[in-house]
């Protein structure tokens, strides 16, 4: 049985260092869970990851059984804002608003998410089965970059992308800052850490 890897077959998952390209990301679906706070220290931050995955493991173990449609479990992505973006770009995270989200292939149904919920909620259910939401995230046309290293370095890369290279092609941001954890930060050193930076962009 192939196994699909969604890095590696889907344009969207994939992002240059130094460089910024314009994407066209189509509708995915997603198991997302809304949070705030500083995620280094708020515990629905952890308590998010701590129920996403076992959620989707459920789904991907169920795809392989049932539907002979084996996949790798995509990377763990985040949308980003705050009420005065101000907080946000001059990093006071415990004013930050989240969704954490892991996506689901295209022929994972609302009915299989449900049955993998009543699976997970059956023994040992995670703080947070109950907040988990199953949706579609339509971002159409995004600008994006890799940026390695900490966290806490990407303010220069994002200061780049919104204020010389999404006004210089004409675009302007539309939906909300998104991130692509391609490393497993809970076990990856900070500097060697890569994440895809998006932002979804249109036309003035």
């Amino acid at each position: 049985m192939d196994k699909t890897d969604f890095k590696k077959s889907l344009q969207a998952y994939r992002a240059r260092k130094g460089h910024f390209d314009l994407v066209e990301v189509p509708p995915m679906n997603y198991l997302m869970i809304d949070g705030h706070g500083d995620p280094n220290t708020a515990p629905a931050f952890e308590e998010a990851i701590a129920t996403l995955y076992p959620l989707a493991f459920k789904l991907k173990f169920a795809s392989k059984q049932q539907l002979d449609r084996d996949y790798v479990v995509p990377p763990l992505e985040g949308l980003w804002w705050a009420d005065d973006m101000a907080a946000f770009q001059d990093g006071d995270k415990a004013q930050w608003d989240w969704t954490l989200m892991l996506m689901t292939p295209d022929w994972i149904d609302r009915e299989s998410v449900g049955s993998a919920i009543g699976q997970v909620a059956a023994k040992d259910p995670p703080a947070r089965l109950s907040d988990v939401r199953f949706e579609t995230l339509d971002e159409g046309l995004c600008a994006q970059t890799l940026h390695i290293g900490p966290f806490d370095d990407e303010g220069p890369v994002l200061r780049e992308l919104h204020d010389q290279f999404i006004p210089g092609q004409g675009l302007t941001p539309t939906g909300r800052h998104h991130e692509i954890y391609l490393s497993d930060f809970r076990r990856t050193p900070p500097e060697r850490l890569r994440t895809i930076l998006r932002q979804p962009v249109a036309a003035h």
